[in-house]
């Protein structure tokens, strides 16, 4: 038996290929953590249904970003210099919630290796029911799989942490030097958007979001700032503003310069590659938007990698 301690980083994952982009959707609607569509019995079929109707748009999305999601490297990335920084001591596994690896996987990889100590961490900085929660549902159900009785604890979220903060803050002080005038600069926040419903039932994610830009924004006096969410999927009520309806209302009240901050994604992915790069800078210029620039993601930055090791230290 290993006395080493497994660091297991949860994720929400995406297609590593074109022909991976359904199955990913497959997944991703079938989840009655994120939605319920009908009765249990039926999600799988209608989840079928939506995935094969909606994977041809897609997959012209994926195409305009090289054809698949970049974020299984990035995260194996982050996995790699996080168990650098720790030490010897751990070892460092990542499980994503929609494709590969998956938590059983990832629990065979830490099993063969002798290990039973299993910290959690979830790299959703703020915690809801529909990422961070769906994600410890499905590696809860592998555990109870398992012939291995692990001994496992949980970091949920960071979205207070002063060292999360502090990597935040860096790349937005990053932008902002790309500017030539940053007082100028509208600052926007856009966070991954989730139904008006969750909240309403006490989910606590908007409460995350919000401290997050508060305690960001302490390190930017005098810059003008602005919250909304992206991603918005179905019929029901969202989270608002969209983050179209912020750039379009920036632009009528004569924005020029716009600086856009992803909140909620730690990593690159279609988010931010292509619906923030993409899509809304080709939004922002038709409006009148002249320099649009995103900040970068906190990928594997140093000062990430510090936030995430300073969390595994402070968990033991």
């Amino acid at each position: 038996m290993s006395d080493k301690t497994a660091v297991l980083l949860l994720q929400m994952g995406g297609p590593d290929s074109i022909p991976a982009i359904e199955p990913f959707l497959y997944n991703l609607f079938s989840d009655r953590d994120i939605i319920r569509i009908g009765p249990a019995f039926l999600q799988p079929m209608i989840a079928r249904f939506i995935s094969s109707r909606r994977a041809k748009k897609v997959t012209e999305y994926y195409k305009k970003i090289g054809g698949k999601s970049p974020i299984r490297e990035l995260t194996e990335g982050q996995a790699a210099e996080l168990e650098a920084s720790l030490g010897k001591e751990y070892r460092c596994f990542v499980a994503m919630r929609y494709s590969r690896p998956d938590s059983a996987e990832a629990l065979a990889a830490i099993s063969s290796e002798g290990i039973t100590k299993v910290i959690v961490l979830s790299l959703y900085p703020h915690y809801s029911r529909a990422t961070v929660g769906s994600s410890i549902n499905e590696l809860e159900r592998e555990f109870k799989k398992s012939a291995v009785c692990f001994n496992v604890s949980y970091i949920k979220h960071f979205y207070n942490d002063p060292s999360y903060i502090a990597a935040l803050s860096e790349k937005v002080e990053r932008g902002l030097a790309g500017f030539s005038e940053p007082k100028n600069v509208q600052l926007v926040f856009s966070a991954h958007g989730l139904p008006q419903s969750f909240i309403d039932s006490g989910d606590p994610y908007l409460d995350h979001i919000q401290e997050t830009v508060r305690l960001t924004m302490k390190n930017f006096g005098g810059i003008s700032y602005h919250l909304a969410f992206q991603s918005r999927a179905g019929p029901v009520k969202w989270l608002e503003p969209s983050t179209e309806t912020k750039i379009a209302e920036l632009a009528e009240a004569g924005c020029r310069q716009l600086l856009m901050v992803p909140l909620s994604f730690v990593s690159d992915h279609i988010e931010t590659l292509y619906e923030i790069d993409i899509q809304y800078k080709e939004e922002a210029a038709e409006l009148g938007i002249t320099d649009f620039q995103r900040t970068e993601a906190l990928n594997s930055s140093p000062a990430f990698i510090s936030c995430l090791a300073n969390l595994v230290r402070g968990s033991v």
